[in-house]
């Protein structure tokens, strides 16, 4: 036995495992029913915690939304902290329909945000830490098909970003906010703000496209990286694709704020 199964046979048999401990409890509430709709409960409320659905269950429930969703990738997500499945004394892991809603959520402000795995952490916390803001996506009801995928419209963007319905129209205009249909998705609420606040120094949409070409650019640069990973059937190099892709983001961004802060202060 390697030493890092040794530690997954302690952390699933031997109760040493932190995870294993909180995922008991979580079974332990399931049992008595009173993990669905407590005051301290996390997003989503409303929705059933009880680990009924296998990884394959999982996967099911996603697909068609998520085709390039694997095991990998959940394992993945699961190491990042952002998902807790619950172990059964076997080491299967086990997942609730509320899972599968968090799930959902990071993988959607992934694919059409392209946030980075820490943003969305920290995203999740404060959702946890008030799951009944207006403000959170809705949750996929237990028992029905519709997706919990938000879009947005015009107005409801400008009332989320303090800006006017006129000025997300520029911006779309300007090609800063893709739409489909005429909506927009979760990540159109964080663009109209911040565009909003560089208005009020005078920096029209137009003036951003400029951004949004060298985004798009890094995004290629990204795809064609990861591409050979993705495009191979085994599951584990999926999720390393994925992996990478979320790193070479956050570097990105890194990469831009530091050459805009050494600019400014070049300025002075």
């Amino acid at each position: 036995m390697t030493a890092g199964a040794a530690r997954d046979h302690r952390g699933v048999h031997g109760g040493t495992d932190p995870r294993h401990d909180r995922a008991h409890e979580r079974v332990q509430d399931d049992e008595h029913g009173h993990a669905d709709d407590g005051v301290d409960a996390p997003w989503p409320r409303g929705i059933s915690r009880q680990a009924t659905m296998r990884i394959s269950d999982v996967l099911r429930a996603l697909g068609q939304e998520f085709p390039s969703v694997s095991h990998s990738k959940l394992r993945f997500l699961e190491e990042q902290g952002l998902i807790e499945p619950v172990r059964t004394p076997s080491g299967y892991r086990q997942y609730s329909q509320a899972d599968v809603e968090r799930l959902r959520f990071v993988l959607t402000e992934q694919r059409d945000s392209y946030m980075p795995l820490k943003v969305i952490k920290e995203r999740l916390a404060a959702m946890d830490a008030d799951p009944d803001s207006a403000e959170h996506p809705a949750p996929r009801l237990a028992g029905t098909g519709s997706p919990a995928r938000r879009r947005w419209t015009a107005q409801s963007v400008a009332d989320a970003a303090g800006v006017t319905e006129e000025f997300v129209q520029d911006l779309a205009q300007a090609g800063l906010l893709p739409s489909s249909a005429g909506t927009f998705g979760s990540g159109a609420v964080d663009v109209a703000r911040i565009a909003g606040a560089l208005a009020e120094f005078g920096i029209e949409p137009r003036h951003l496209r400029s951004f949004r070409t060298a985004a798009d650019r890094q995004v290629a640069l990204v795809d064609q990286v990861v591409a050979p990973l993705r495009s191979q059937h085994a599951s584990a190099a999926r999720g390393r694709a994925a992996s990478m892709a979320s790193d070479m983001g956050e570097l990105f961004t890194r990469l831009h704020a530091a050459w805009v802060r050494q600019g400014i202060d070049d300025l002075g």
